[in-house]
């Protein structure tokens, strides 16, 4: 009678088999991974086979927590190498992280070789961490969902505030298995939030829900491709009764330039302090109208190996690091040329179960996400 590999030697050939071509991984490690599967299988994750970010993810409070509820790491994930000003490329162990739709475009970054193992099914989920959009733009660009929590909703070791915890998935189904097992008590938020494992299974959504649709947060230039995918997808919404259109104006501040005085140890710079608090102003009023704001990922589609020019793919993404707002993106379609585009969902701090919910609701409505030429 032949038996039925288990989901850790299942996840660990398909990275032997697919990983050589994607450079997804930086280390694997099988031997640990099979050995720890056993126990894990009476714990609530069940054995579940998860990656981490970088070679430090195994440290991470993250991997701590899924490891502790049932999850067997079974390698460690691409990040940017050492020697560029951009991070939206990941180098694995055998040379550059490819995206498995295009592979001579990137996968986005950092958080790389995390959305690419994920898209081609090499593991269930993969940690990550969003300073800029490392965990959305890559989630975009491979055409998975990534969450990036609200900021402090989780440990993090970035001092500037600006980063934040968060995961690659399949689906949100899949980031809410992670949210749930990750979160600590939570105490001491602006927003106080009860924790996750007190609240019901699903929470009541309005149907349809109010969202507010913005194509680029009034001041991003978006390659009108992207912009009409985008586009097509929010209309498909409304079309299926699942959202409705509130007109709000969404015309942020442009926080470039905030969140690189913020980055660069300087929160008190006169313009961060200024766009911070116009932006919160507008975005606080913005979510006492609807509970979800909808724009495009990026402003882009994935480029190039040889990297993005000037081009800040960040431009729709930083933002909401800045503000500290819960944001995901899903699979909204795909360009001409065979490049996913992401949906872009924020939510009010604190709300990241009610955020999933939404985009629960919401990837319902759209297409279901295609496996990838690679990894397929």
């Amino acid at each position: 009678m032949t038996r039925t590999p288990s989901a850790v030697a299942r996840a660990l050939e398909r990275i032997g088999r697919l990983d050589p071509a994607l450079n997804a991984f930086i280390e694997v490690w099988p031997d640990e991974a099979l050995a720890r599967e056993p126990a894990a299988r009476q714990l609530p994750l069940r054995g579940l086979p998860f990656a981490v970010k970088g070679s430090a993810g195994i440290r991470s409070y993250a991997a701590r927590r899924l490891i502790a509820a049932g999850g067997v790491p079974v390698g460690a994930t691409s990040v940017p190498g050492p020697g560029t000003v951009w991070q939206t490329w990941g180098r694995g162990a055998h040379g550059r992280t490819v995206n498995p739709w295009r592979a001579d475009r990137t996968p986005g970054g950092s958080s790389a070789g995390s959305a690419v193992a994920v898209a081609a099914g090499m593991v269930e989920l993969a940690t990550g961490s969003d300073g800029a959009g490392s965990v959305r733009i890559p989630a975009a660009w491979c055409g998975v969902f990534g969450l990036k929590t609200t900021n402090g909703l989780l440990p993090s070791p970035d001092r500037s505030g600006l980063a934040a915890a968060g995961v690659l998935a399949r689906s949100a189904a899949g980031a809410e298995r992670y949210l749930r097992q990750v979160l600590p008590p939570l105490t001491g938020l602006a927003t106080p939030v009860p924790p996750l494992t007190d609240l019901p299974t699903r929470l009541p959504l309005p149907t349809p829900l109010p969202v507010v649709f913005s194509p680029d947060l009034g001041y991003a230039e978006v390659d009108p491709e992207v912009a009409g995918v985008v586009r097509a997808a929010v209309d498909r919404l409304v079309a299926a009764g699942v959202v409705r259109l509130v007109e709000r104006d969404c015309a942020l501040l442009d926080p470039g330039r905030a969140w690189q005085a913020i980055r660069g140890g300087s929160p008190t710079d006169p313009e961060a302090v200024a766009v911070r608090r116009a932006n919160d102003e507008r975005l606080d009023d913005l979510f006492a109208a609807a509970p979800l704001l909808l724009t495009p990922t990026t402003p882009n589609r994935p480029h190039g190996h040889e990297g993005p020019g000037e081009l800040y793919s960040t431009a729709l993404t930083w933002a909401f690091n800045v503000s500290g707002h819960p944001a995901a993106s899903l699979p909204a379609g795909f360009t001409g040329d065979g490049c996913p585009v992401g949906l872009h969902l924020v939510a009010a701090r604190g709300a990241d179960l009610p955020l999933l919910g939404m985009a629960r609701a919401v990837e319902s409505a759209l297409p279901a996400a295609k496996e990838p030429p690679v990894g397929g």
